[in-house]
């Protein structure tokens, strides 16, 4: 299998945490870089976080890029009520030793994108799409350079997750999903449609304790502890795990399952600000820009993360 080049675009938190874990273990995977956003918490704690995490996984030559401090025109949000103080509450990680680079994330994402063959790149997005949409604006020419987008966003018959009606990627900052969404990219989201179907049940997470690597165990560590949230909010028999169904998908397409059609995201409603309105039976002329995916097998996906999260230290 052909390597693919990869941006972890990402505002970690403890999802994020494990989705770039299994993307540093992957082997036709190569990360060019992780460029940080704010997000889950601040992108202080983010670039932080990012940088324990290659550390951790014996990869300290993954360059980070510290990015956008805010959404584009909206009061930033945060969820330390879901993944305390730290964003990655649960391990006790050390300081990193890996420092960000110097150059902007949205530098680099265009200087990466332009200097690389066209359509070569994937950038993956596990949280607001701010530092994407500014490269985009940027630099128009990097559309047409860009392999895909696949990002973790949005939402169709399951509704909100910080709102009543919006996901918390695009409610953090909608005007950034806009401008990704009308760019005509080649575009995968994975919303909460997939990942309320991928429940972090307490069997799946006993396996993964027993999994013997410091990795998997401080995995196991950040799901024990941001589990703890969305059990009470949802009642279900395990918690969604979100992020990682990127990389899963990256790694096992046929795993999933949905449909190319028209997303767009509400920018203008107070009370609707962030909703994904996505046009699945087609009965607007809208240009169908996004494969917006739907099903899962969550049995198979959890083996991928298991497989993944053993392989590293």
């Amino acid at each position: 299998m052909d390597v693919q080049k990869i941006i972890i675009d990402t505002d970690p938190g403890q999802d994020d945490a494990i989705a770039i874990m299994m993307a540093l273990a992957a082997p036709h995977l190569e990360i060019l870089g992780l460029s940080t956003v704010a997000g889950n918490v601040p992108v202080s704690q983010t670039t932080a976080n990012a940088c324990r995490i290659p550390e951790l996984a014996g990869r300290p030559d993954i360059p980070v890029h510290a990015g956008c401090a805010a959404p584009l025109r909206r009061t930033p949000i945060t969820a330390e009520h879901v993944h305390g103080r730290t964003g990655m509450d649960g391990p006790d990680l050390p300081q990193p030793e890996l420092r960000p680079q110097g150059q902007h994330a949205v530098d680099f994402l265009i200087d990466t994108i332009r200097t690389h063959p066209s359509g070569s790149i994937t950038v993956v997005t596990l949280g607001p799409m701010t530092n994407l949409a500014v490269a985009l604006v940027k630099a128009p020419d990097i559309a047409a350079r860009i392999g895909r987008v696949v990002s973790m966003g949005g939402a169709y018959s399951e509704c909100g997750n910080i709102s009543p009606s919006a996901e918390f990627n695009m409610f953090a900052d909608p005007d950034a999903a806009d401008i990704v969404l009308r760019r005509q990219l080649p575009l995968t989201l994975v919303p909460l449609d997939i990942t309320h179907k991928f429940l972090i049940s307490a069997s799946r997470l006993d396996r993964l304790r027993a999994l013997p690597g410091r990795c998997a165990q401080a995995a196991a560590a950040m799901l024990g502890f941001s589990e703890r949230f969305d059990l009470e909010k949802y009642g279900w028999d395990g918690a969604p795990l979100h992020d990682p169904c990127t990389i899963g998908w990256l790694l096992a397409p046929d795993l999933f399952a949905g449909r190319t059609v028209n997303v767009s995201v509400e920018v203008d409603s107070p009370l609707m600000q962030g909703a994904t309105a996505v046009d699945w039976w087609q009965v607007t002329d809208r240009p169908r820009n996004a494969l917006f995916l739907r099903e899962v097998d969550s049995a198979a996906l959890w083996e991928v993360v298991l497989t993944q999260l053993s392989r590293l230290p």
